[in-house]
């Protein structure tokens, strides 16, 4: 699980020339075919972009301005960087009463992936998260004390949610959800444009959807960050009308020893099963989710979860650099 930094940010660096098809931005010399219109910015502490083609820039501009506005207030739900956001005082009072719909949706579908995950996935991580950091700050090198002590303030089952109040069972808890809320985020984004009569767009809030396929009908190819190699990319997943998720602890490194953001919440060391895990689904959040929860699970669990979500596949690259497409 991953703390308040976005775990994909090298990922979207690399691969934001290859979210475009080939020949699409010459789409716009034929009168009345859609044109590309691209909005680049932050979303929950990371790299963000939409590209949208509509035949009238100014109408695709509009959407951009609009769907803005609604990253906004996912963010006031979902930042840690955002001190009055829903999740920043939860953390910061172990409570909190009347949470958004959002909130309890995403909540809910963290503890499904955590039940079926045994745990590899668990949104409270963020203790764990908050020791790592403090150690990278210069405070004295980690002891087995000290993360037996933050371990026992990472349990999801101590959580409970109710349209009156998200409970945090123990003190010190923390919850966070950038391992989900991501995907969330860009599923409402991209379910807006589609209601909004949009066809064609790439959306990257933390994690990738396409909304349909490029104007020329073919698919979106996204390219993926080669772990051995992160300046570097290996190989592309093309998509249409599905989203990407790519897990990786080649994204934030923390000290020594190969350790990196992608923590076990079960044992409090980074996850070492594989090299890097690509989800492809229907919804953003499910890949985003299973993306995780398959990196520190490790491939024999990485079946039984693919099966529970409709219509998800991953590409899986082991630590010796083979790989399986389940």
């Amino acid at each position: 699980m991953t703390g308040p930094l976005t775990r994909r940010d090298t990922l979207r660096i690399c691969a934001a020339g290859l979210a475009l098809p080939l020949g699409a931005l010459g789409l716009g010399a034929i009168r009345g075919a859609p044109v590309p219109v691209q909005w680049t910015g932050t979303a929950l502490g990371g790299l963000a972009s939409m590209t949208l083609w509509h035949s009238s820039e100014r109408v695709a501009r509009r959407a951009i301005d609009r769907l803005q506005v609604e990253i906004d207030r996912l963010e006031n739900i979902f930042s840690l960087h955002r001190p009055e956001s829903e999740i920043s005082r939860l953390n910061r009072e172990g409570g909190l009463l009347a949470p958004s719909p959002a909130l309890l949706e995403v909540l809910d579908q963290s503890r499904r992936v955590a039940d079926q995950s045994g745990g590899a996935f668990d949104p409270t991580i963020q203790p764990l998260w908050q020791l790592f950091a403090a150690k990278l700050s210069g405070e004295p090198p980690l002891n087995r004390m000290q993360l037996t002590a933050t371990l026992a303030r990472v349990d999801y089952t101590a959580l409970s949610a109710t349209a009156r109040a998200i409970r945090l069972g123990r003190t010190g808890m923390a919850v966070s959800l950038n391992g989900i809320a991501q995907g969330y985020m860009t599923d409402r984004v991209t379910e807006l444009l589609g209601n909004e009569g949009f066809e064609h767009a790439v959306i990257e809030l933390g994690e990738t959807r396409a909304l349909g396929s490029a104007p020329d009908g073919t698919p979106f190819a996204i390219g993926l960050v080669d772990p051995a190699a992160p300046a570097t990319l290996d190989r592309d997943v093309a998509l249409a009308n599905a989203s990407l998720s790519v897990s990786g602890g080649y994204g934030t490194p923390l000290g020594a020893a190969g350790r990196h953001h992608i923590f076990d919440p079960r044992t409090g060391e980074s996850a070492m099963r594989l090299s890097r895990v690509a989800v492809i689904s229907p919804k953003a959040v499910w890949a985003d989710a299973l993306s995780t929860a398959i990196y520190v699970a490790g491939e024999d669990a990485a079946p039984a979860l693919l099966a529970a979500y409709p219509a998800s596949r991953a590409i899986l690259t082991r630590r010796d650099g083979s790989g399986v497409e389940l």
